[in-house]
């Protein structure tokens, strides 16, 4: 049997039992050592056990996820992120669907801080859904934009997707952090645009606020949310100045955290202890994942699978837009099957040589990357974001409702994406300013 045969088998072996529900990482990893004993012999399967988690997880760069993940948790468990949307909701009362606006913008701060698209959903899905629902906003369009706006987490430095495809695709951290800031501002700006012209050609999507709000209430709420729109400042604004790396900046973001959270008198020993263990645990999740995927990868090396698509696709493609495109439709198919760091780990160890080959620029395809698999965090029948905020929220919104909710805000996604697609240098702008 050909080499690249065995890989195929092992790739559609990791997607049944993906689909099975077995843990990602421990799918991989499995398939990617019994394909290795498989091409060569069980003593290079059991090295390769033994090697990559010490190399891997021994690997500077990857001690960054717990020090990103240690800074959003303290800034959660101490408060930090109190406030947010009440603070967007007084500086956006003007304007048409304000509520749903507010969510946005406050998401978009949230996410900074977590980088976590699922928490950013399951936060405001309690915080904000409510409001919108008491305000007799329309429940599609009040559960539509928590579930795509906690995709921002994906694409708005810091994040761990974008840590993850750094190592993966042996790119510059700090440039894709860089890469990631237009991005996601345009999302935002896209999802309150969205919003904005939907309530004005439809008033009975968000019935119009009426509150006026004075300049001191608007000085109280900003200073009840100063502290995390600073540390985001500050950490990112490090990186793009060459101050620290991408991987200091998580230690940095941590220990200014916890110095923010004590001056507010909000750290405790309870705070401190849960911030630290939902650390400890996500940390893991990760590593097992990150884990199996480098087996995984080293299998498909082995097979000389990466190799025979790249040929294949090198004579069927005729310039790097249409294979681009043509990524584009297969992480769109599979976003509606599968969740994001399941494609994105399955999919690199194919795609990268293929992509190296065609000389793509992978900063700006890592930011493509991360567009896709936030809008697979909310297309049917998966749509991880949907089920959060479905879980949040019982039976007071119907799972149908939220998917219909959606799909507004996939349908400016797809806008956004084109846009990236189109002009690479919204992307790629800033990294090339900041490293002249």
């Amino acid at each position: 049997m050909e080499r690249s045969v065995i890989g195929a088998i092992g790739v559609g072996l990791a997607l049944l039992l993906i689909f099975l529900r077995v843990p990602i990482g421990v799918a991989m990893g499995l398939v990617g050592l019994g394909g290795i004993a498989a091409l060569s012999s069980w003593n290079a399967a059991f090295g390769i056990a033994k090697t990559i988690p010490y190399e891997l997880i021994g690997d500077w760069n990857l001690s960054a996820v717990p020090m990103f993940l240690l800074m959003g948790y303290v800034a959660s468990a101490t408060g930090l992120t109190h406030g947010l949307f009440a603070a967007a909701r007084i500086f956006l009362g003007h304007v048409p669907g304000s509520l749903a606006s507010a969510t946005v913008l406050a998401s978009a701060f949230f996410a900074s801080a977590s980088g976590s698209s699922v928490a950013t959903a399951a936060a405001f899905s309690r915080i904000s859904v409510p409001e919108m629902l008491k305000a007799k906003y329309d429940p599609a369009l009040a559960t539509g934009c928590v579930a795509s706006a906690g995709t921002l987490g994906s694409l708005i430095p810091p994040s761990i997707l974008m840590i993850i495809f750094g190592i993966m695709a042996d790119v510059s951290i700090s440039r894709l952090f860089m890469a990631g800031v237009v991005p996601g501002i345009l999302s935002a700006l896209v999802f309150i645009g969205c919003i904005t012209i939907g309530c004005m050609l439809n008033p009975r999507l968000a019935p119009p606020v009426h509150a006026l709000y004075s300049r001191a209430q608007k000085r109280a709420a900003a200073q009840d949310v100063w502290p995390l729109p600073l540390l985001i400042v500050g950490v990112l604004g490090g990186i793009f100045c060459g101050a620290f790396t991408a991987t200091e900046a998580g230690a940095i973001g941590a220990a200014s955290a916890c110095a923010i959270a004590g001056l507010r008198r909000s750290l405790n020993k309870d705070s401190l202890r849960k911030a630290l263990v939902d650390t400890a645990e996500g940390t893991s999740a990760i590593f097992i994942i990150v884990v199996g995927a480098a087996i995984f990868s080293r299998y498909m090396s082995y097979s000389q699978l990466p190799t025979a698509m790249s040929q294949w696709l090198l004579g069927s493609l005729d310039s790097p837009l249409t294979m681009v495109l043509a990524i584009a439709v297969i992480y769109l198919i599979l976003g509606c099957v599968l969740e994001s760091v399941s494609i994105m780990l399955l999919t690199m160890p194919l795609l990268l040589p293929l992509l190296t080959q065609m000389n793509v620029d992978l900063v700006w395809f890592g930011i493509l990357v991360i567009k896709l698999l936030e809008i697979g965090l909310c297309t049917p029948p998966v749509g991880m974001n949907v089920y959060v905020v479905k879980s949040a929220l019982g039976d007071r919104v119907p799972l149908g409702t939220i998917f219909r909710g959606v799909a507004w805000f996939i349908a400016a996604d797809l806008s956004t994406l084109g846009l990236l697609i189109a002009f690479p240098q919204i992307s790629l702008w800033l990294p090339d300013l900041l490293s002249k």
